[in-house]
């Protein structure tokens, strides 16, 4: 639920049990609740989960993930320990493309770089496919938006500062 409308999204838990895993973990102990979306490009995508975004004018907006060294499980039952800033293993597996309403990993482009940090595709941006050789990018797809599109093509619709963050913040409810 966001301060726009709600949407409801489904992992793809047993392609990318990593990921989905540390995403389960960071929602249900209420990591992303009061956080704001921190990147919104129309026409590209929506970014969300950096804890700084708590507050929606924070210069620091993009640069955060969970608490380094702690424990999570996978969704194939295997505890892992993110890394000392945060970050999981890469998930370079499935081949699922970069789909408009697909979620996917954000990371520094440096591998295991993704935390909590996601995107959500309102476009298709298989340029950012792991498998698309045609750009350095890597972001692996772990889950699709399976109600309320129509809520985040609202909020990629937003007008936004220069920095692309939100004008008028949107935060995560729950």
């Amino acid at each position: 639920e966001t301060t726009l409308g709600t949407f409801k999204v489904e992992l793809f838990a047993d392609k990318l049990p990593i990921t989905s895993g540390n995403f389960i973990d960071l929602a249900n102990s209420g990591f992303y609740n009061g956080l704001h979306f921190h990147r919104v490009i129309d026409g590209f995508m929506c970014q969300f989960g950096c804890p700084h975004s708590r507050d929606p004018k924070s210069r620091r907006a993009g640069t955060g993930g969970p608490t380094g060294s702690s424990k999570f499980q996978s969704c194939d039952g295997k505890t892992y320990t993110r890394d000392r800033e945060g970050n999981i293993p890469d998930e370079f597996v499935g081949k699922i493309t970069n789909a408009p309403g697909t979620l996917s990993m954000a990371n520094t482009g440096a591998p295991d770089s993704g935390g909590s940090q996601f995107f959500i595709n309102v476009a298709d941006n298989s340029m950012l496919d792991y498998f698309d050789r045609t750009t350095d990018s890597k972001h692996p797809v772990f889950g699709k938006v399976v109600q309320g599109m129509d809520v985040l093509m609202t909020i990629s619709k937003t007008r936004t500062s220069q920095s692309d963050a939100p004008l008028t913040p949107v935060e995560m409810i729950s």
